[in-house]
């Protein structure tokens, strides 16, 4: 008899590309990927794999590595497996969210509670007293049912309306405490059987790791679900209201729903922007949208006391005013808080471009909002890389990640470099040279550290692909040299040049007395030329380092990252997806998002003049925190997403992956821009940026060598980043600020 783990060892050995499949024709189609994705991409739905990680059963010690390199990834369609694919390639960036519409039927309980719309009455008893229940309280329960309160006696003096006034007698002390508490209409009762409870339904399973049951392995004596029928007694079919042609509809429509729209209006907005308490913001809408609209006389509100052997439908009810697990949702594929931040940016465009004499808020409120606003402007730019990547085959995806990579970081370096250019000062040089270090030690140490540290408390070791690993240390030694090359050439060949030295007159044993002394960069050499030279050697074979990493990476040794994605349900593939960004609105998105980018960096560098100027922190120190490290957040969210899932190798890709492309190809970038418009970008870092970095590096490098790593390694690694961050904090500002 075969076992399912030899039937899939079997299966992963073959090269198997994405099969043709036959999609709805409401689908959204998805063309072929390139040949070049056999190398990654072995979608082989009838092989199912029960762990994710393949065991080397037949590679012997020598082969270990060998062996752990084959990763088994569950996707749901073909262009989830183009996505998963498209994280192991070298230079792609990494995404954790699905690009295509998962079925709700296919999430666990947990999940599906998100996107309930409050009108089930469960079966089972649940338990109303909780903590986020009574600060739901404190929070919006007594202010919502206070102005119930006030608005009750003035129905009541109309006459006419005195049935809403007791409507509104009811809601207020149904808004004072609304949990257990059902709303709905007499002679609306719909129920449903039960379905038992998924005892081993996953909360993760937002993020696309739902546990599969294989059918063929199922237990034989297990009981099958049994609909409850409880006999219900017929009830009287009710006539239809005329409310709209009554008086006292228009009387409610006129003094008492126009305060309680904005009332509702403003919890509804107040708990969506919280997040975790968006269950109000539902229970709201629907009490604004229905129940306030509804006749009087059909408006009944039932303690639920005891349980029923069935679910039933009602207009309204809700348990919980707070539930944790909102972070992970979504809608039309887009996570809660990059939607709740979207507005900001357009608040922040309208006030920086209408108030540039800061008459209403001050430059620092102006910066501020504009640095937020780069986060979620980043997370679109990232989705739309990977909805484009995922739907295309493999050259289409290296040109829009190549494109849009870096547009990011890319668009404030040069929109701070012209304003620098603009007010004849080499302070935003300065700042952008901070902001390109903080960027990298940020990738090097920070991201990994706090990786490690999150996913080794829930996995107490974590193992990662160490020859990957070794081709991304690799590059980080030659970018680091490259980009550091100009530094060391200056300090060698370099005039020590002083602003002030002093000495004893008259007597000349006495050495003089120099201060701020420093390197003069445009050093000339025996030929009568600047070190650009140099750069611009430099700025050629960065690049060309990176293109000979993909070539290696994802043709010649495309083993390394060898993968094998398996279908998640059972055998079964599953060709109907609906993607929820087309490739067409993904593009829309990508050239929206760098147009409000550009516009965001030159709002934030315009206005960061104050800070810099009166600031008594080190312009260091905001350059390697907030410049560098903010536009980031997605991916540092990304990471410890992939580290929850103990995949912990992607977590270290994506610093890897940014840290490389900020020597390998913004920086080349930065040096080619100042060929052609010069703002006076000279590749030489000061000595704390070039120790900082090639301690890191050292030291990351010296972590990842054994291929396996705990959260006491990313704890050492977060340290060191603290350590310099301190450094950083206590420096004497540059000298151009």
């Amino acid at each position: 008899m075969t076992s399912v783990t030899d039937v899939c060892s079997d299966c992963c050995a073959e090269r198997l590309c994405v099969g043709p499949q036959h999609p709805d024709p409401g689908a959204v189609e998805t063309p072929p990927p390139d040949s070049s994705a056999q190398h990654f991409c072995h979608y082989t739905p009838k092989c199912f794999a029960p762990s994710a990680r393949s065991t080397p059963s037949h590679y012997g010690e020598d082969g270990w590595h060998e062996a752990t390199s084959k990763t088994t990834i569950r996707v749901e369609n073909e262009v989830e497996a183009h996505r998963e694919a498209n994280n192991y390639k070298f230079g792609f960036r990494k995404w954790k969210g699905n690009v295509t519409e998962r079925p709700i039927e296919d999430r666990s309980d947990i999940v599906k509670e998100l996107y309930s719309n409050l009108s089930v009455v469960k079966s089972q008893e649940v338990s109303v007293v909780t903590f986020g229940n009574v600060i739901y309280v404190f929070l919006f329960g007594w202010w919502t049912s206070l102005i119930y309160l006030l608005i009750c006696p003035v129905m009541f003096l109309t006459i006419l309306g005195a049935p809403y006034g007791k409507v509104c007698w009811k809601l207020a002390l149904y808004f004072l405490w609304p949990f257990g508490k059902s709303i709905e209409k007499p002679g609306s009762l719909h129920r449903f059987p039960v379905k038992p409870l998924d005892s081993d339904a996953s909360p993760q399973d937002g993020d696309g790791e739902d546990l599969v049951r294989d059918k063929d392995s199922a237990p034989l004596l297990v009981s099958s679900p049994i609909p409850v029928e409880i006999p219900v007694p017929e009830l009287p079919v009710r006539k239809t209201t005329k409310r709209w042609c009554r008086v006292s509809t228009y009387i409610w429509l006129l003094l008492g729903y126009p305060v309680l729209a904005v009332v509702h209006s403003l919890a509804c907005v107040l708990s969506w922007l919280l997040v975790f308490t968006i269950p109000i913001a539902k229970l709201n809408a629907r009490v604004l949208t229905t129940v306030l609209l509804m006749a009087p006389e059909d408006i009944h509100i039932n303690r639920l006391t005891k349980t029923l052997g069935y679910e039933r439908r009602v207009i309204l009810c809700c348990y919980r005013a707070f539930n944790v697990y909102y972070y992970k949702y979504t809608i039309q594929g887009i996570n809660i808080f990059a939607l709740n931040l979207l507005p900001l940016v357009f608040m922040t465009l309208i006030i920086g471009y209408t108030d540039r004499k800061h008459n209403y808020f001050s430059a620092e409120t102006t910066f501020a909002t504009a640095i937020i606003s780069i986060i979620p402007l980043s997370y679109y730019i990232g989705m739309g890389i990977a909805s484009i990547s995922a739907q295309s085959n493999f050259a289409v995806g290296a040109v829009v990640n190549a494109t849009f990579g870096s547009i990011t970081e890319m668009t404030f370096y040069i929109t701070a470099l012209l304003q620098g250019h603009r007010a004849a000062t080499k302070c935003y040089e300065e700042i952008v040279k901070a902001a390109l270090t903080g960027t990298l030690l940020g990738c090097i140490l920070f991201i990994p550290g706090i990786c490690m540290i999150i996913g080794g408390i829930k996995h107490s070791e974590q193992r990662f692909n160490s020859r990957s690993a070794g081709v991304s240390s690799a590059l980080l030694f030659i970018s680091i040299g490259g980009v550091f090359a100009p530094t060391l050439f200056s300090k060698t060949f370099g005039n020590l040049v002083c602003e002030s030295c002093s000495n004893v007159p008259g007597n000349a044993s006495v050495p003089f007395v120099c201060k701020d002394c420093h390197y003069d960069t445009l050093v000339m050499n025996s030929k009568n030329l600047f070190s650009r030279p140099l750069v611009y050697t430099i700025s050629v074979l960065l690049p060309a380092a990176y293109l000979i990493g993909l070539i290696f990476t994802l043709k010649t040794h495309s083993h390394i990252y060898d993968i094998h994605i398996s279908d998640g349900h059972g055998g079964h593939a599953h060709g109907h997806h609906v993607v929820h960004w087309s490739r067409w609105r993904a593009l829309a998105v990508l050239i929206v998002a760098t147009v409000l980018m550009a516009c965001c960096a030159d709002l934030s560098t315009e206005n960061i003049e104050p800070i810099l100027a009166h600031s008594s922190i080190s312009q260091y120190f905001i350059g390697v925190t907030v410049l560098a490290m903010v536009p980031e957040l997605p991916e540092i969210v990304n990471g410890i997403q992939f580290a929850l899932q103990n995949n912990i190798s992607l977590s270290l890709e994506v610093g890897s992956c940014i840290a490389v492309q900020v020597c390998m190809i913004q920086i080349p970038l930065l040096i080619l821009f100042n060929a052609f418009y010069d703002v006076g970008f000279v590749l030489v870092f000061s000595d704390i940026h070039l120790w900082a970095s090639i301690f890191s590096v050292i030291l990351v490098n010296y972590i990842f060598m054994d291929g396996k790593c705990d959260y006491f390694q990313g704890t050492a690694l977060v340290v060191v980043y603290l350590i310099l961050l301190a450094l950083y904090f206590f420096a004497p500002s540059p000298r151009s600020c």
